[in-house]
Protein backbone atom coordinates (compact mmCIF):
# COMPACT_ATOMS: atom_id res chain seq x y z
CA UNK A 1 0.00 0.00 0.00
CA UNK A 2 1.57 3.18 -1.01
CA UNK A 3 1.27 5.60 1.83
CA UNK A 4 0.54 9.37 1.95
CA UNK A 5 4.62 10.30 2.22
CA UNK A 6 5.36 7.78 -0.52
CA UNK A 7 2.40 9.48 -2.68
CA UNK A 8 4.13 12.65 -2.28
CA UNK A 9 7.31 11.80 -3.10
CA UNK A 10 6.32 10.24 -6.16
CA UNK A 11 3.85 13.32 -7.20
CA UNK A 12 6.85 15.43 -6.88
CA UNK A 13 9.23 13.39 -9.00
CA UNK A 14 6.29 13.24 -11.33
CA UNK A 15 6.50 16.73 -11.12
CA UNK A 16 10.32 16.89 -11.76
CA UNK A 17 10.60 14.67 -14.56
CA UNK A 18 7.09 16.92 -16.55
CA UNK A 19 9.31 20.58 -15.32
CA UNK A 20 12.45 18.68 -16.81
CA UNK A 21 10.71 18.13 -20.60
CA UNK A 22 9.57 14.79 -19.88
CA UNK A 23 5.87 14.69 -20.22
CA UNK A 24 5.11 11.03 -22.17
CA UNK A 25 3.55 9.02 -18.74
CA UNK A 26 4.93 5.72 -20.38
CA UNK A 27 8.31 7.35 -20.41
CA UNK A 28 8.17 8.36 -17.41
CA UNK A 29 7.36 5.48 -15.48
CA UNK A 30 10.10 3.46 -17.62
CA UNK A 31 12.45 6.03 -16.31
CA UNK A 32 11.54 5.92 -12.92
CA UNK A 33 11.56 1.95 -13.34
CA UNK A 34 14.94 2.00 -14.21
CA UNK A 35 16.27 4.04 -11.15
CA UNK A 36 14.29 1.64 -9.03
CA UNK A 37 15.94 -1.08 -11.02
CA UNK A 38 19.50 0.20 -10.21
CA UNK A 39 19.00 0.98 -6.53
CA UNK A 40 17.15 -2.41 -5.84
CA UNK A 41 20.50 -4.60 -7.90
CA UNK A 42 22.00 -2.93 -5.45
CA UNK A 43 19.66 -2.91 -2.28
CA UNK A 44 19.92 -7.42 -3.11
CA UNK A 45 23.24 -7.55 -3.24
CA UNK A 46 24.29 -5.65 0.27
CA UNK A 47 21.40 -8.03 1.55
CA UNK A 48 23.93 -11.01 0.03
CA UNK A 49 26.96 -9.52 0.83
CA UNK A 50 25.50 -9.65 4.45
CA UNK A 51 24.52 -13.01 4.53
CA UNK A 52 27.86 -13.85 3.09
CA UNK A 53 29.72 -12.30 6.25
CA UNK A 54 27.30 -14.65 8.30
CA UNK A 55 28.48 -17.75 6.80
CA UNK A 56 25.15 -17.87 4.17
CA UNK A 57 24.73 -18.66 1.02
CA UNK A 58 24.01 -15.78 -1.32
CA UNK A 59 20.41 -16.25 -3.02
CA UNK A 60 21.65 -14.91 -6.52
CA UNK A 61 25.17 -14.48 -8.55
CA UNK A 62 27.38 -11.51 -7.77
CA UNK A 63 25.13 -8.55 -9.31
CA UNK A 64 28.84 -6.26 -9.72
CA UNK A 65 32.20 -7.03 -10.83
CA UNK A 66 34.85 -5.52 -8.76
CA UNK A 67 36.00 -3.03 -11.33
CA UNK A 68 31.74 -1.67 -11.43
CA UNK A 69 31.70 -0.67 -7.74
CA UNK A 70 31.38 2.81 -8.69
CA UNK A 71 28.30 2.55 -10.31
CA UNK A 72 26.46 1.19 -7.62
CA UNK A 73 23.70 2.70 -6.20
CA UNK A 74 24.96 3.27 -2.58
CA UNK A 75 27.89 5.15 -4.52
CA UNK A 76 26.35 6.74 -7.41
CA UNK A 77 24.00 9.06 -5.02
CA UNK A 78 27.16 10.61 -3.54
CA UNK A 79 28.36 11.73 -6.97
CA UNK A 80 29.06 15.53 -6.83
CA UNK A 81 29.57 16.01 -9.92
CA UNK A 82 26.00 16.50 -12.10
CA UNK A 83 27.74 16.05 -15.45
CA UNK A 84 29.68 13.03 -14.43
CA UNK A 85 26.52 11.44 -13.37
CA UNK A 86 24.85 11.65 -16.06
CA UNK A 87 27.72 10.06 -17.86
CA UNK A 88 27.73 7.17 -15.69
CA UNK A 89 23.99 6.31 -15.60
CA UNK A 90 23.84 6.62 -19.08
CA UNK A 91 26.76 4.52 -20.51
CA UNK A 92 27.42 2.62 -17.82
CA UNK A 93 25.00 1.68 -15.74
CA UNK A 94 22.33 1.15 -18.70
CA UNK A 95 25.02 -0.96 -20.51
CA UNK A 96 24.81 -2.73 -17.50
CA UNK A 97 21.19 -3.03 -17.53
CA UNK A 98 22.00 -4.70 -20.84
CA UNK A 99 24.41 -7.36 -19.84
CA UNK A 100 23.69 -10.90 -21.15
CA UNK A 101 25.49 -12.14 -17.97
CA UNK A 102 23.70 -10.23 -15.72
CA UNK A 103 20.28 -11.11 -17.42
CA UNK A 104 20.18 -13.46 -19.94
CA UNK A 105 18.20 -13.79 -22.74
CA UNK A 106 16.08 -10.69 -21.05
CA UNK A 107 18.90 -8.49 -22.46
CA UNK A 108 17.33 -8.66 -25.67
CA UNK A 109 14.78 -7.12 -24.54
CA UNK A 110 16.65 -4.67 -22.55
CA UNK A 111 18.60 -3.72 -25.58
CA UNK A 112 16.18 -0.51 -26.34
CA UNK A 113 16.73 0.82 -22.80
CA UNK A 114 18.12 3.87 -22.29
CA UNK A 115 18.77 6.97 -20.55
CA UNK A 116 16.03 9.42 -21.19
CA UNK A 117 17.17 12.37 -18.66
CA UNK A 118 19.46 14.46 -20.53
CA UNK A 119 19.49 17.30 -17.99
CA UNK A 120 22.05 16.76 -14.76
CA UNK A 121 19.98 18.29 -12.56
CA UNK A 122 17.03 16.62 -12.91
CA UNK A 123 18.78 13.16 -12.84
CA UNK A 124 20.12 14.69 -9.48
CA UNK A 125 16.84 15.03 -8.57
CA UNK A 126 15.38 12.20 -9.30
CA UNK A 127 18.40 9.83 -7.30
CA UNK A 128 17.91 11.84 -3.99
CA UNK A 129 14.24 11.20 -4.61
CA UNK A 130 14.14 6.90 -5.61
CA UNK A 131 16.75 6.84 -2.94
CA UNK A 132 14.19 8.00 0.20
CA UNK A 133 11.45 5.60 -1.13
CA UNK A 134 10.85 2.54 0.81
CA UNK A 135 12.07 -0.30 -1.75
CA UNK A 136 13.19 -2.64 1.19
CA UNK A 137 10.58 -5.11 1.08
CA UNK A 138 7.08 -5.70 -0.24
CA UNK A 139 6.19 -5.46 -3.56
CA UNK A 140 6.90 -1.80 -3.95
CA UNK A 141 7.56 -1.54 -7.14
CA UNK A 142 4.19 -2.86 -8.10
CA UNK A 143 2.40 -0.19 -5.89
CA UNK A 144 4.71 2.52 -7.54
CA UNK A 145 3.43 1.58 -10.86
CA UNK A 146 -0.37 1.02 -9.88
CA UNK A 147 -0.39 4.67 -7.98
CA UNK A 148 1.46 6.05 -11.24
CA UNK A 149 -1.36 4.07 -13.10
CA UNK A 150 -3.75 6.42 -11.42
CA UNK A 151 -2.57 9.26 -12.45
CA UNK A 152 -3.00 8.60 -16.15
CA UNK A 153 -5.91 9.12 -18.31
CA UNK A 154 -4.78 6.34 -20.45
CA UNK A 155 -4.98 3.88 -17.73
CA UNK A 156 -7.63 0.73 -18.63
CA UNK A 157 -8.34 1.79 -22.04
CA UNK A 158 -7.01 -1.98 -22.96
CA UNK A 159 -8.76 -3.38 -20.04
CA UNK A 160 -5.00 -3.46 -18.36
CA UNK A 161 -5.56 -3.00 -14.32
CA UNK A 162 -2.70 -4.37 -12.02
CA UNK A 163 -3.73 -6.96 -9.82
CA UNK A 164 -3.43 -5.81 -6.19
CA UNK A 165 -0.65 -7.38 -4.15
CA UNK A 166 -3.19 -8.88 -1.57
CA UNK A 167 -5.33 -10.69 -4.17
CA UNK A 168 -2.61 -11.88 -5.84
CA UNK A 169 -0.97 -13.47 -2.46
CA UNK A 170 -4.37 -15.17 -1.77
CA UNK A 171 -4.45 -16.81 -5.51
CA UNK A 172 -0.88 -18.24 -5.21
CA UNK A 173 -1.47 -19.32 -2.08
CA UNK A 174 -4.65 -20.85 -3.02
CA UNK A 175 -2.92 -22.59 -6.15
CA UNK A 176 0.02 -23.19 -3.55
CA UNK A 177 2.73 -24.09 -6.23
CA UNK A 178 5.47 -26.47 -5.59
CA UNK A 179 9.13 -27.29 -6.34
CA UNK A 180 9.85 -28.24 -9.63
CA UNK A 181 6.41 -27.00 -11.46
CA UNK A 182 6.23 -24.35 -14.21
CA UNK A 183 3.97 -21.20 -13.57
CA UNK A 184 3.40 -19.21 -16.47
CA UNK A 185 1.30 -15.87 -16.45
CA UNK A 186 0.40 -15.31 -20.07
CA UNK A 187 -0.41 -11.40 -19.90
CA UNK A 188 2.14 -10.89 -16.96
CA UNK A 189 2.07 -6.86 -17.25
CA UNK A 190 4.16 -6.47 -14.44
CA UNK A 191 4.83 -9.43 -13.54
CA UNK A 192 3.61 -9.72 -10.04
CA UNK A 193 2.02 -13.28 -9.98
CA UNK A 194 5.64 -14.64 -10.80
CA UNK A 195 7.22 -12.85 -8.73
CA UNK A 196 5.26 -13.76 -5.79
CA UNK A 197 5.47 -17.49 -6.78
CA UNK A 198 9.03 -16.93 -6.63
CA UNK A 199 8.72 -15.80 -2.98
CA UNK A 200 6.13 -18.18 -1.73
CA UNK A 201 8.03 -21.41 -3.24
CA UNK A 202 11.14 -19.95 -1.64
CA UNK A 203 9.28 -19.44 1.46
CA UNK A 204 7.78 -22.74 1.37
CA UNK A 205 11.61 -24.69 1.25
CA UNK A 206 13.05 -22.69 3.86
CA UNK A 207 13.54 -24.17 7.36
CA UNK A 208 12.96 -22.60 10.09
CA UNK A 209 16.54 -22.24 11.21
CA UNK A 210 17.00 -20.97 7.37
CA UNK A 211 15.93 -17.62 7.52
CA UNK A 212 18.40 -14.88 7.93
CA UNK A 213 17.87 -11.57 9.53
CA UNK A 214 19.16 -8.44 7.42
CA UNK A 215 19.28 -4.86 7.68
CA UNK A 216 20.04 -2.39 4.92
CA UNK A 217 22.28 0.05 6.29
CA UNK A 218 24.71 2.04 4.97
CA UNK A 219 26.69 5.46 5.96
CA UNK A 220 23.87 7.56 6.05
CA UNK A 221 20.62 5.48 6.86
CA UNK A 222 19.33 2.71 9.19
CA UNK A 223 16.26 0.65 7.56
CA UNK A 224 14.15 -2.03 9.33
CA UNK A 225 15.69 -5.19 9.76
CA UNK A 226 14.17 -7.45 6.68
CA UNK A 227 13.66 -11.71 7.39
CA UNK A 228 15.21 -13.04 3.82
CA UNK A 229 14.25 -17.06 3.01
CA UNK A 230 17.07 -18.82 1.81
CA UNK A 231 15.23 -22.01 -0.01
CA UNK A 232 17.58 -24.12 2.21
CA UNK A 233 15.34 -27.01 2.07
CA UNK A 234 16.01 -26.76 -1.97
CA UNK A 235 19.03 -28.87 -3.82
CA UNK A 236 21.28 -27.08 -5.60
CA UNK A 237 19.59 -28.34 -8.65
CA UNK A 238 16.09 -26.99 -7.94
CA UNK A 239 17.35 -23.95 -6.77
CA UNK A 240 18.71 -23.41 -10.38
CA UNK A 241 15.33 -24.69 -11.91
CA UNK A 242 13.31 -22.22 -9.86
CA UNK A 243 15.50 -18.98 -10.84
CA UNK A 244 15.94 -20.31 -14.46
CA UNK A 245 13.15 -22.60 -15.98
CA UNK A 246 10.47 -22.47 -13.92
CA UNK A 247 8.08 -18.98 -14.11
CA UNK A 248 7.75 -17.85 -17.43
CA UNK A 249 5.49 -14.68 -18.78
CA UNK A 250 3.70 -13.83 -21.92
CA UNK A 251 3.34 -9.90 -23.07
CA UNK A 252 2.74 -7.98 -26.06
CA UNK A 253 3.74 -4.05 -24.54
CA UNK A 254 6.97 -3.81 -24.73
CA UNK A 255 7.37 -1.66 -21.35
CA UNK A 256 5.61 -3.85 -19.25
CA UNK A 257 7.63 -6.41 -20.69
CA UNK A 258 11.22 -4.77 -19.55
CA UNK A 259 9.17 -3.71 -15.94
CA UNK A 260 7.98 -7.37 -15.64
CA UNK A 261 11.96 -8.42 -15.96
CA UNK A 262 13.37 -5.89 -13.94
CA UNK A 263 10.73 -6.69 -11.38
CA UNK A 264 11.81 -10.70 -11.61
CA UNK A 265 15.39 -9.81 -11.26
CA UNK A 266 14.79 -7.70 -8.46
CA UNK A 267 13.14 -10.56 -6.67
CA UNK A 268 15.67 -13.23 -6.76
CA UNK A 269 15.73 -14.73 -10.19
CA UNK A 270 18.71 -15.59 -12.61
CA UNK A 271 17.27 -14.60 -15.94
CA UNK A 272 13.59 -14.07 -16.70
CA UNK A 273 11.73 -16.11 -18.74
CA UNK A 274 9.48 -13.34 -20.34
CA UNK A 275 8.64 -12.72 -23.60
CA UNK A 276 7.40 -10.15 -26.00
CA UNK A 277 4.11 -12.04 -27.30
CA UNK A 278 0.51 -11.97 -27.43
CA UNK A 279 -0.66 -15.21 -25.95
CA UNK A 280 -4.25 -14.76 -28.43
CA UNK A 281 -2.14 -14.28 -31.89
CA UNK A 282 -1.89 -17.06 -34.45
CA UNK A 283 1.86 -16.49 -34.11
CA UNK A 284 2.52 -17.96 -30.98
CA UNK A 285 2.99 -21.24 -32.01
CA UNK A 286 5.16 -20.32 -34.64
CA UNK A 287 7.57 -18.12 -32.04
CA UNK A 288 7.56 -20.85 -28.96
CA UNK A 289 6.01 -23.79 -30.19
CA UNK A 290 7.12 -25.53 -26.87
CA UNK A 291 4.68 -23.06 -24.61
CA UNK A 292 1.83 -23.08 -26.68
CA UNK A 293 -0.13 -26.06 -25.41
CA UNK A 294 0.16 -28.50 -22.94
CA UNK A 295 3.25 -26.67 -21.45
CA UNK A 296 3.05 -25.70 -17.85
CA UNK A 297 1.43 -26.77 -14.32
CA UNK A 298 0.21 -23.47 -13.17
CA UNK A 299 -0.91 -20.97 -14.81
CA UNK A 300 -1.72 -17.64 -12.64
CA UNK A 301 -3.48 -14.62 -14.55
CA UNK A 302 -5.50 -11.16 -14.55
CA UNK A 303 -5.64 -11.04 -18.64
CA UNK A 304 -7.57 -7.83 -20.02
CA UNK A 305 -10.98 -8.07 -20.57
CA UNK A 306 -12.28 -4.75 -21.84
CA UNK A 307 -12.91 -5.29 -25.16
CA UNK A 308 -12.65 -7.07 -28.53
CA UNK A 309 -9.96 -8.33 -30.86
CA UNK A 310 -10.41 -8.99 -34.57
CA UNK A 311 -10.90 -12.71 -35.32
CA UNK A 312 -8.24 -12.30 -37.77
CA UNK A 313 -5.50 -12.16 -35.14
CA UNK A 314 -6.74 -14.62 -33.04
CA UNK A 315 -5.29 -17.97 -33.01
CA UNK A 316 -7.55 -20.37 -35.10
CA UNK A 317 -7.00 -23.16 -32.37
CA UNK A 318 -8.49 -21.12 -30.17
CA UNK A 319 -11.39 -20.10 -32.06
CA UNK A 320 -12.45 -23.59 -32.99
CA UNK A 321 -13.25 -24.39 -29.76
CA UNK A 322 -15.31 -21.01 -28.98
CA UNK A 323 -16.39 -18.27 -31.65
CA UNK A 324 -15.99 -15.04 -30.06
CA UNK A 325 -13.84 -12.12 -30.32
CA UNK A 326 -14.36 -11.04 -26.34
CA UNK A 327 -10.87 -11.13 -24.87
CA UNK A 328 -11.82 -12.80 -21.36
CA UNK A 329 -13.43 -15.78 -23.10
CA UNK A 330 -10.68 -16.21 -25.34
CA UNK A 331 -7.97 -15.86 -22.33
CA UNK A 332 -9.64 -19.04 -20.50
CA UNK A 333 -9.96 -21.32 -23.57
CA UNK A 334 -5.96 -20.81 -24.26
CA UNK A 335 -5.12 -20.85 -20.71
CA UNK A 336 -6.80 -24.48 -20.85
CA UNK A 337 -4.70 -24.93 -24.14
CA UNK A 338 -1.79 -24.33 -22.38
CA UNK A 339 -1.89 -26.12 -19.02
CA UNK A 340 -0.57 -29.78 -18.81
CA UNK A 341 -3.43 -32.35 -17.75
CA UNK A 342 -3.91 -31.97 -14.66
CA UNK A 343 -2.40 -28.65 -14.22
CA UNK A 344 -4.60 -25.79 -12.41
CA UNK A 345 -5.50 -22.48 -12.76
CA UNK A 346 -6.43 -19.38 -11.11
CA UNK A 347 -7.71 -16.68 -13.08
CA UNK A 348 -9.27 -13.54 -12.79
CA UNK A 349 -12.74 -12.81 -15.21
CA UNK A 350 -15.13 -10.24 -15.17
CA UNK A 351 -18.13 -11.24 -13.58
CA UNK A 352 -20.29 -11.06 -16.73
CA UNK A 353 -18.10 -14.07 -18.19
CA UNK A 354 -20.21 -16.08 -14.64
CA UNK A 355 -23.86 -14.96 -16.11
CA UNK A 356 -23.34 -14.00 -19.93
CA UNK A 357 -26.16 -15.29 -21.92
CA UNK A 358 -24.11 -15.34 -25.56
CA UNK A 359 -23.41 -18.76 -27.17
CA UNK A 360 -19.68 -18.19 -26.54
CA UNK A 361 -20.43 -17.18 -23.10
CA UNK A 362 -22.17 -20.49 -22.27
CA UNK A 363 -19.93 -22.63 -24.15
CA UNK A 364 -16.93 -21.76 -22.39
CA UNK A 365 -18.83 -22.26 -19.03
CA UNK A 366 -20.18 -25.20 -20.36
CA UNK A 367 -15.90 -26.87 -21.10
CA UNK A 368 -14.85 -25.62 -17.62
CA UNK A 369 -17.62 -27.68 -16.22
CA UNK A 370 -18.11 -30.73 -18.44
CA UNK A 371 -14.36 -31.22 -20.15
CA UNK A 372 -12.76 -30.15 -17.25
CA UNK A 373 -12.81 -29.45 -13.10
CA UNK A 374 -13.95 -26.16 -12.38
CA UNK A 375 -12.99 -26.48 -8.30
CA UNK A 376 -13.87 -22.63 -6.91
CA UNK A 377 -15.53 -20.09 -8.35
CA UNK A 378 -14.72 -17.06 -5.72
CA UNK A 379 -16.18 -13.55 -6.36
CA UNK A 380 -14.78 -10.37 -5.50
CA UNK A 381 -16.74 -7.59 -4.43
CA UNK A 382 -16.89 -4.58 -6.65
CA UNK A 383 -14.04 -2.01 -6.20
CA UNK A 384 -11.52 -4.07 -6.09
CA UNK A 385 -9.40 -2.59 -9.27
CA UNK A 386 -10.38 1.23 -7.96
CA UNK A 387 -9.74 3.89 -8.81
CA UNK A 388 -8.94 2.38 -12.36
CA UNK A 389 -12.78 0.70 -12.58
CA UNK A 390 -15.67 -1.05 -10.76
CA UNK A 391 -15.85 -3.79 -12.79
CA UNK A 392 -16.65 -7.15 -10.60
CA UNK A 393 -14.69 -9.85 -10.31
CA UNK A 394 -14.47 -13.45 -9.39
CA UNK A 395 -11.50 -15.68 -9.59
CA UNK A 396 -12.42 -18.94 -11.00
CA UNK A 397 -10.27 -21.63 -9.84
CA UNK A 398 -9.66 -25.21 -12.28
CA UNK A 399 -8.13 -28.39 -13.64
CA UNK A 400 -7.91 -29.38 -16.69
CA UNK A 401 -8.98 -32.44 -17.82
CA UNK A 402 -11.27 -34.61 -15.60
CA UNK A 403 -15.40 -33.24 -14.75
CA UNK A 404 -16.45 -31.25 -12.40
CA UNK A 405 -18.97 -33.44 -9.90
CA UNK A 406 -19.55 -29.78 -7.22
CA UNK A 407 -18.40 -26.39 -7.43
CA UNK A 408 -17.15 -24.64 -4.34
CA UNK A 409 -18.51 -21.22 -4.33
CA UNK A 410 -17.77 -18.35 -2.06
CA UNK A 411 -18.48 -14.56 -1.24
CA UNK A 412 -15.87 -12.14 -0.64
CA UNK A 413 -17.37 -9.38 0.93
CA UNK A 414 -14.61 -7.60 2.47
CA UNK A 415 -11.17 -7.75 0.89
CA UNK A 416 -9.26 -5.68 3.69
CA UNK A 417 -9.58 -2.44 2.13
CA UNK A 418 -12.71 0.04 1.44
CA UNK A 419 -14.47 -0.18 -1.64
CA UNK A 420 -14.23 3.67 -3.02
CA UNK A 421 -11.18 4.97 -5.07
CA UNK A 422 -8.75 5.94 -1.88
CA UNK A 423 -9.03 2.19 -0.76
CA UNK A 424 -8.21 2.51 2.94
CA UNK A 425 -7.12 -0.28 5.02
CA UNK A 426 -9.43 -1.44 7.31
CA UNK A 427 -8.10 -3.40 9.82
CA UNK A 428 -4.59 -2.96 11.75
CA UNK A 429 -2.53 -4.50 14.03
CA UNK A 430 -1.91 -4.09 17.70
CA UNK A 431 0.67 -1.85 16.40
CA UNK A 432 -1.88 -0.18 14.65
CA UNK A 433 0.09 -0.93 11.79
CA UNK A 434 -2.27 -1.91 8.52
CA UNK A 435 -2.76 -5.49 7.61
CA UNK A 436 -2.54 -6.12 3.75
CA UNK A 437 -3.93 -9.72 3.92
CA UNK A 438 -7.04 -8.70 6.03
CA UNK A 439 -10.87 -9.27 6.47
CA UNK A 440 -12.26 -11.89 4.49
CA UNK A 441 -9.11 -13.40 2.36
CA UNK A 442 -7.57 -15.56 5.43
CA UNK A 443 -11.46 -17.70 5.73
CA UNK A 444 -11.21 -17.94 1.92
CA UNK A 445 -8.19 -19.50 2.33
CA UNK A 446 -8.47 -21.69 4.96
CA UNK A 447 -12.34 -22.56 3.95
CA UNK A 448 -10.89 -23.33 0.49
CA UNK A 449 -7.86 -25.80 1.86
CA UNK A 450 -10.74 -27.67 4.56
CA UNK A 451 -13.63 -27.71 2.31
CA UNK A 452 -15.11 -31.14 2.11
CA UNK A 453 -17.01 -32.07 -1.05
CA UNK A 454 -18.65 -34.64 0.73
CA UNK A 455 -20.72 -32.32 2.58
CA UNK A 456 -22.11 -31.51 -0.61
CA UNK A 457 -25.78 -32.82 -0.61
CA UNK A 458 -25.94 -32.77 3.09
CA UNK A 459 -27.58 -30.42 5.50
CA UNK A 460 -23.99 -28.75 6.18
CA UNK A 461 -24.49 -27.70 2.94
CA UNK A 462 -25.97 -24.30 3.91
CA UNK A 463 -27.02 -22.00 0.73
CA UNK A 464 -27.34 -19.48 3.33
CA UNK A 465 -23.70 -18.66 4.20
CA UNK A 466 -21.39 -17.53 2.10
CA UNK A 467 -19.74 -20.12 1.29
CA UNK A 468 -21.59 -23.58 -0.23
CA UNK A 469 -21.41 -26.51 -3.19
CA UNK A 470 -23.47 -26.82 -6.53
CA UNK A 471 -23.84 -29.87 -8.16
CA UNK A 472 -22.97 -29.79 -11.92
CA UNK A 473 -26.67 -31.03 -12.84
CA UNK A 474 -28.00 -27.76 -11.18
CA UNK A 475 -25.39 -25.61 -12.94
CA UNK A 476 -26.55 -27.18 -16.36
CA UNK A 477 -30.18 -26.54 -15.44
CA UNK A 478 -29.26 -22.74 -15.51
CA UNK A 479 -27.11 -22.75 -18.32
CA UNK A 480 -23.67 -22.87 -16.38
CA UNK A 481 -24.90 -19.54 -14.72
CA UNK A 482 -21.61 -19.06 -12.09
CA UNK A 483 -23.15 -16.44 -10.09
CA UNK A 484 -23.38 -17.01 -6.28
CA UNK A 485 -26.84 -14.88 -6.21
CA UNK A 486 -28.08 -18.06 -8.51
CA UNK A 487 -27.48 -19.98 -5.98
CA UNK A 488 -27.60 -18.50 -2.82
CA UNK A 489 -31.11 -18.85 -0.24
CA UNK A 490 -31.45 -14.91 0.80
CA UNK A 491 -32.79 -15.01 3.90
CA UNK A 492 -35.67 -11.79 4.36
CA UNK A 493 -35.97 -10.65 8.18
CA UNK A 494 -39.80 -10.95 8.75
CA UNK A 495 -41.51 -8.01 9.62
CA UNK A 496 -44.28 -7.93 12.15
CA UNK A 497 -47.20 -5.09 11.67
CA UNK A 498 -49.94 -3.87 13.99
CA UNK A 499 -53.02 -5.45 13.71
CA UNK A 500 -55.56 -3.39 11.11
CA UNK A 501 -57.37 -2.28 14.33
CA UNK A 502 -54.65 -0.75 16.06
CA UNK A 503 -53.18 0.91 12.49
CA UNK A 504 -57.07 2.56 12.20
CA UNK A 505 -56.83 4.02 15.96
CA UNK A 506 -53.25 5.18 15.42
CA UNK A 507 -54.70 6.98 11.80
CA UNK A 508 -58.11 8.49 13.32
CA UNK A 509 -56.01 9.79 16.58
CA UNK A 510 -53.54 11.31 13.81
CA UNK A 511 -56.56 13.23 11.89
CA UNK A 512 -57.89 14.56 15.08
CA UNK A 513 -54.26 16.13 15.86
CA UNK A 514 -54.15 17.46 12.53
CA UNK A 515 -58.33 18.77 12.83
CA UNK A 516 -57.43 20.34 16.10
CA UNK A 517 -54.26 22.12 14.91
CA UNK A 518 -56.31 23.30 11.77
CA UNK A 519 -59.28 24.73 14.18
CA UNK A 520 -56.13 26.41 15.93
CA UNK A 521 -54.75 28.00 13.01
CA UNK A 522 -58.42 29.48 11.64
CA UNK A 523 -59.01 30.92 14.99
CA UNK A 524 -55.91 33.17 14.61
CA UNK A 525 -57.37 34.87 11.23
Amino acid sequence: MVTGAVKHKIDNLWQEFWQGGIANPATVIEQITYLMFARLLDLNEIKDEKIERIGGKRRTKPRFKPEQQHIRWSNLRHEADPEKLVRIVRDEVFTHFKDASLVGDFSDYMKDARLAIDKPSLLMKALEIVSQLPLESGDSKGDLYEYVLSKLSTAGINGQFRTPRHIIRLMVELINPNKGESICDPSCGTGGFLSSSFQFIEHKYTSKEGFVEVDLEDADEKSDKVLIATGDLLSDAELVKLKNDSLFGFDFDATMLRISGMNMLMHGTDAPNIRYQDSLAHNFIDKYPGFEKDAFDIILANPPFKGSLDEDTVNPSILRLVKTKKTELLFIVQILRMLKLGGRSATIVPSGTLFGSSKAHQEVRRILIEDHQLDAVIELPRGVFKPYAGVETAILMFTKGGKTDQVWFYQVDDDGFTLDDKRTPLHFDDSNRPLDFSGDLPKVLAAFKTRDFSHANTERNDRKENSFFVSNEELAANNYDLTIRQYQEVIYPEVEYDPPEVILDQLEALEAEIQSDLRALRSML
